[in-house]
């Protein structure tokens, strides 16, 4: 992504534009026969201003994150505005408006203005006009009017040879990327900026950083009776952790966005990696607007982008939409066999852009809106009787007589609302969808362009020769074996380990540690309603193609083909069946990521792996097989997720990753964390052979009980699909094409080189390893491998153990010390505790310490007493489920004694606590949750509380509880 950032600071500390991302209220009103007035204009601001509290505010309460509306250009206001200014314009149709966000100053102003009217003459259209934009900034907070913009609309005459109106609009979007390029650079050196915030011959963009109720004051146009359209869609923005600003307000050019497109990341990497494959033949004068996307925009901005030139290169709106947010077909026993055909091929060109969304979006004849395949952000709509819809985030932002309407809905996943004014009527989404399935014969791509796994030969199982030397090698443990290997072998389940980890991060170890433990999931920004990947299994998917993808501007491309999978990972009979593939349209190779020691060697053996690779895809392979099989005394093997995401990233860079997939078959992976990091960075499917191998071996010693070795096996894939699921899931994130390469991480310990080079827009706040370092410690690993005879070495990771590796806060020292203290009172003990506990470097607090320079400390008489500054704590909010009775009690005890609170948690209460036990004390606890159908909420147990936390969603999935770390 670009080094500048729109209206953002510059990366850093711990601050980085890239996690910039909004919550918000949208909505739009329009008449079905197209029938303009400035009504349509007047509710859309009631809309937009009963969203109010959906939008965010500065301290100043006047300076807003921003409000918007978007509407069709109202061609008799401009006419009038424009006569008066002294240039006439041509019927509505053959003129486009640009709204421009530009600089304050005049001179430099004057020099965009040039640039800008020589692009426009140079693609052969004409600038009739330019019109200074009326506006009333005294309502507007202090801040939004330090860096309010300059407002200018233009108007550009339309060439008699463009036919159509779509190629006018074509001709305009070439002129706004052409400028983009050439005037933000210039612009950025005077330290301001260059923002067309639309150019269409159809719709026009008003915004800015307002509130919501600001819209129709700050604007004069749009109090305007004259200002009249037959659609408007508002938007009132709260950027959540971010900073507002004029250009990042909504609407987009084509749509309004609620929610966060968590796969963002990802879905950037591979649009721009496609740019090879998005050259329309039709039109191939867009290439001169690439890059598609301005990546300096939101999320929201981005998939504007992406979506703006699936529309120009001659998809309609909702294909677009259908491909961009696919609903969840896999598994919909109901949905005709042609839809599926449809959604399968559109999977096999483009990887869904998946987080939870409401979107509305409107190019000036259609307006429509439609959910994330989840449904995890609401909007309902009315159908009036004299042909208006109301649509929005909340029902009533519209007063209504209910007598008037005709109807009302809402949303559904996946779902398209669509209303055409060209047709003058409302599209079923099954219509729309019926209409595009059948458009192409879907069926007959996916039968010549897919292979299936399950359809390639047989293989049988091969015993390994060398386990236990290959176990030490790859840095198997005792631990491992007995905590992770073991229990996916016998249950088939991802085991779950306590909340919060007491071992030290990978970067503050002294012992060698795999680089997946360097790498920590990313959270949702916006609210995100958890998925629960198991019992809504529906709506998730698993698939994954690895080949050479499609081109979504030539779908019958000769030459793309690829092998589908219904999971990311491969049984070794599968990898081995794979490796042999005799078909003409896939061709695999295998790439060694073996090389022998010394002195800057892995980073030499990277590189050589980047030039194999690229010069396999130019000479025709598409399944690039990444293999650390015979690793020995003398040969090391380049870390997995090393390897495969510096290899995605680099075939990124050269813009030929759509052309191949990436299989890693590799002796180190083995849990969870590692197969989603892998994923996560690219790798396209797995083959964790040494996992397998060891889970057959445990199951043939009878280490599982009665687990056949066949259940073993399938135990063990089971686990870890479900594992993957469960994890995206928590980021909002369904189908794992979506997963793959978005990169979703932050790196705890990861230096820039080895970050830019392998990791691509990876955050990695503190610095940390280079290639050196990682050589070393893979270096140290293997020797101690080699070192060891027998056996494998116990591992101290997860579980604290005497005379260990890692040292662990909850030891048996800490815990007897704390016993200790509690029993006797003594607070002498309890000091040799909390020194204990705060000894070991586990945490990157750990390294911080408190500076105090001179002059700079408060009298002790302004300090608040211990007694008062008490009173303001609270305890966290664990449940009566998650501790022992004694345990709960004991918390809320010792809390009211303090006279602070302690947190009942989600499970209830026993109402005998709400009464004062006779010695005066308390077992009450202050604050009351209540979470979303649970148990034990009364209104006895409501009204004995002093606090009550309402919890709207959880992350983690009821009975799961905590995670090991990464997932």
């Amino acid at each position: 992504m670009g080094d500048v950032w729109r209206d953002l600071p510059k990366p850093q500390g711990l601050y980085d534009p890239r996690n910039e991302h909004d919550a918000c209220g949208i909505g739009f009103v329009a008449n079905i026969k197209g029938k303009r007035s400035y009504g349509i204009v007047d509710d859309a601001l009631k809309i937009l201003e009963n969203l109010k509290h959906r939008g965010g505010e500065g301290a100043d309460q006047k300076s807003g994150d921003g409000a918007g509306i978007l509407t069709q250009i109202p061609h008799e206001f401009f006419q009038r505005e424009c006569e008066v200014l002294g240039f006439r314009l041509p019927p509505e149709g053959q003129y486009g408006v640009g709204m421009i966000f530009a600089h304050r100053y005049h001179d430099f102003r004057e020099e965009q203005k040039r640039i800008f009217e020589d692009i426009v003459k140079d693609e052969g259209q004409t600038v009739l006009g330019w019109r200074e934009v009326p506006i009333d900034e005294s309502l507007i907070g202090e801040e939004a009017k330090r860096i309010r913009p300059h407002f200018l609309q233009v108007f550009i005459g339309r060439n008699p040879d463009l036919a159509e109106s779509m190629d006018f609009e074509r001709k305009l979007y070439i002129i706004r990327r052409r400028a983009e390029k050439k005037i933000i650079p210039l612009s950025e050196g005077m330290g301001t900026d260059f923002y067309i915030a639309s150019l269409s011959s159809k719709t026009i963009v008003y915004k800015g950083m307002l509130t919501s109720d600001q819209m129709r004051h700050f604007y004069l146009d749009l109090s305007d009776l004259d200002f009249k359209t037959a659609m408007a869609m508002v938007h009132s923005r709260f950027s959540t952790n971010t900073f507002p600003s004029w250009a990042r307000a909504h609407p987009n050019r084509y749509i309004v966005h609620n929610g966060e497109i968590n796969t963002i990341r990802g879905n950037i990497n591979w649009l721009n990696a496609r740019e090879s494959k998005s050259r329309p033949s039709d039109y191939p004068e867009l290439t001169r607007a690439f890059p598609v996307v301005d990546d300096t925009g939101s999320d929201s901005a981005m998939f504007d982008n992406c979506l703006e030139y699936l529309h120009m290169a001659g998809h309609s709106l909702a294909h677009a939409m259908m491909v961009m947010i696919p609903e969840p077909w896999e598994k919909d026993s109901s949905m005709s066999r042609e839809k599926k055909d449809f959604y399968r091929y559109h999977n096999f060109m483009m990887e869904p852009w998946d987080g939870p969304a409401a979107i509305c979006f409107c190019d000036g004849v259609s307006i429509g809106g439609m959910l994330d395949r989840n449904g995890l952000r609401p909007a309902r709509y009315y159908v009036m009787k004299d042909d208006r819809v109301i649509l929005s985030s909340e029902v009533g932002a519209v007063p209504v007589d209910q007598k008037e309407v005709l109807y009302k809905g809402r949303l559904e996943p996946g779902k398209i609302f669509l209303i055409d004014t060209s047709q003058q009527r409302i599209v079923s989404d099954e219509e729309i969808k019926h209409t595009m399935a059948r458009a192409h014969p879907y069926g007959t791509w996916c039968r010549e362009h897919i292979l299936d796994l399950k359809d390639l030969p047989k293989k049988e199982r091969k015993a390994p020769e060398h386990l236990e030397e290959e176990q030490r090698a790859f840095g198997y443990t005792q631990e491992d074996m007995r905590d992770m290997i073991i229990p996916m072998a016998q249950t088939g389940k991802d085991p779950v380990g306590a909340m919060g980890m007491d071992s030290p991060l990978a970067v503050l170890s002294e012992k060698p540690r795999l680089l997946y433990d360097y790498f920590q999931q990313n959270f949702a920004q916006v609210t995100n309603p958890p998925i629960d990947a198991i019992r809504e299994s529906i709506i998730t998917s698993s698939t994954v193609y690895v080949g050479n993808m499609a081109n979504i501007m030539d779908p019958d491309e000769k030459g793309t083909a690829a092998l589908a999978m219904d999971r990311p990972l491969l049984t070794n009979e599968e990898m081995e069946a794979v490796k042999e593939l005799q078909d003409d349209r896939l061709r695999p190779v295998v790439l060694s990521l073996l090389y022998t020691d010394g002195k800057g060697e892995l980073e030499k053996a990277l590189h050589a792996l980047f030039d194999k690779a690229l010069e396999a895809v130019k000479s025709g392979h598409n399944i690039l097989i990444l293999s650390d099989r015979g690793v020995d005394k003398d040969h090391l093997a380049l870390p997995a997720l090393l390897a495969s995401a510096g290899l995605h990233n680099f075939l990124i860079r050269e813009k030929v990753r759509p052309d191949v997939g990436i299989i890693l078959e590799s002796g180190e992976p083995r849990e969870v964390h590692h197969f989603c990091t892998l994923i996560g960075y690219g790798a396209t499917a797995i083959n964790p052979y040494l996992a397998l191998d060891t889970a057959a071996d445990l199951a043939e010693k009878g280490k599982l009980g009665p687990v056949t070795v066949e259940e073993a096996l399938r135990n063990y894939m089971d686990a870890s699909v479900k594992g993957i699921l469960a994890v995206m899931s928590k980021m909002g994130i369904s189908t794992v094409k979506s997963y793959h390469g978005a990169q979703i991480f932050e790196a705890l310990g990861i230096g820039k080189e080895v970050a830019d080079t392998c990791f691509g827009e990876t955050t990695s706040p503190v610095g940390g390893l280079g290639f050196m370092d990682i050589e070393e410690e893979n270096r140290k690993r293997h020797e101690e491998a080699y070192e060891r005879k027998r056996g494998l070495p116990a591992g101290d990771v997860f579980k604290y153990r005497r005379n260990g590796d890692e040292p662990h806060i909850l030891s048996a020292e800490t815990i007897r010390l704390l016993q200790q203290a509690c029993r006797t009172g003594s607070y002498e003990i309890y000091k040799l505790y909390a020194k204990k506990v705060n000894e070991p470097l586990i945490r990157l607090r750990d390294l911080l310490d408190f500076t105090y320079p001179a002059g700079c400390s408060i009298p002790i008489e302004e300090v608040e007493s211990a007694d008062s500054l008490i009173s303001h704590f609270r305890t966290g909010a664990m449940s009566y489920g998650a501790l022992s009775k004694e345990a709960h009690e004991c918390i809320a005890k010792a809390m009211n004694h303090l006279h602070s609170r302690s947190n009942t948690g989600e499970g209830g209460e026993d109402p005998e606590r709400f009464a004062p036990l006779p010695d005066g004390s308390s077992l009450n606890d202050e604050i009351k949750q209540v979470s979303t159908a649970r148990f034990g909420v009364t209104g006895n147990y409501l009204v004995h509380g002093s606090e009550i936390q309402i919890k709207c969603a959880q992350g983690a999935k009821p009975g799961e509880g905590g995670h090991l770390p990464g997932s």
